[in-house]
């Protein structure tokens, strides 16, 4: 479950005397083949870096591509002997609502094109056009579904890559168990996949800061905008920083279930605010594939999915940016 972390967080714990009685805990560490940092206030000194930790193993043993003895690793290894634990159903059954959403836009079976574009968990590959149209009949939310806690493929050929949700889900995952542990004020990040509940110690929004459209990493990672969260999960997806350049061409690592090929439009980046990581993650996704325009009729269609977005795309070689109504009061850009 690798990905790209392409958001950067202004945390400003000044505490304030109405709060003074909460401690304020850090944790931070490397998982899912990025790192993560979590932020919360608790009346007592606790830290639950051990047991995060052994939510990422669990989830990683389950999801990722990269551990063979996975779940996800044996079901696309057609290995009739596995059966599927409820992370995955919880992330299978979410894929498919989302698919339904964007007519097979986002595509959990997507993995066989992504290897061979060189950003899957296998060597890249020649491709070619007859490569392309073969791979395109394994691919297809409608040709898996889970019986009786089993998968089912209708070809052999199917696999599955969950890295343009798993991460999201895991960020829901490590909040219900803060939760659990009665903390009401967190901020919880993941490869850039966010979640945040309550307030700062100064009894401020949790603030969070979206990255410029930067492919030259040497030059940093100035800020776009900087976003407060109301009790919400946000994740941003671009096609910035996850890419290469072949024959003078750029190939980004977000491709098109429907062609098989990386997606082009002149979308950047797209930060969704939802409230849940999971459904933020996916959403994101499917909008760099979408576009801008696509993204904006979406979303007039679907007012039911309580998204928010912030936009980043290209016009004629200038950077403009899009902020959907009810997320205008709580974006502030600063470039």
């Amino acid at each position: 479950m690798h990905k790209i972390a392409i958001l950067s967080f202004a945390l400003f714990l000044l505490i304030n005397c109405n709060r003074v009685q909460h401690n304020t805990v850090l944790i931070s560490g490397e998982a899912q083949g990025t790192t993560y940092h979590i932020t919360y206030l608790t009346k007592t000194k606790i830290s639950y870096k051990e047991q995060v930790d052994s939510i990422f193993n669990v989830i990683d043993l389950s999801m990722s591509t990269y551990i063979p003895s996975s779940i996800i690793s044996r079901i696309n290894q057609n290995d009739s002997n596995v059966f599927v634990d409820q992370h995955f159903m919880n992330v299978f059954n979410k894929s498919r609502e989302v698919s339904v959403k964007t007519n097979g836009l986002f595509d959990i079976t997507v993995g066989p094109v992504i290897n061979a574009w060189g950003f899957g968990f296998s060597k890249k590959e020649k491709v070619d056009s007859s490569m392309i149209d073969s791979l395109l009949m394994n691919i297809g939310y409608h040709l898996v579904q889970i019986t009786n806690n089993k998968l089912e493929k209708e070809k052999p050929g199917v696999m599955l890559d969950f890295n343009a949700i798993a991460q999201g889900y895991t960020v829901d995952v490590l909040a219900a168990y803060l939760e659990e542990k009665n903390i009401q004020d967190y901020l919880i990040e993941l490869g850039g996949e966010v979640k945040a509940k309550g307030k700062k110690p100064n009894n401020k929004y949790w603030t969070v800061g979206i990255d410029q459209p930067n492919e030259k990493e040497m030059e940093g990672r100035p800020l776009k905008a900087v976003i407060q969260l109301n009790d919400q999960a946000l994740a941003t997806s671009g096609n910035y920083r996850k890419y290469y350049i072949e024959n003078g061409q750029k190939f980004s690592h977000i491709i098109d279930p429907h062609t098989g090929y990386p997606a082009k439009n002149n979308l950047l980046s797209a930060t969704v605010i939802a409230p849940d990581c999971m459904t933020a993650d996916a959403y994101a996704t499917a909008f760099m594939l979408m576009g801008l325009e696509k993204s904006r009729q979406f979303l007039k269609q679907h007012p039911d999915l309580q998204l928010e977005v912030f936009f980043i795309y290209d016009e004629d070689g200038k950077w403009k940016t899009y902020t959907s109504e009810k997320l205008v009061e709580w974006v502030k850009e600063v470039s």
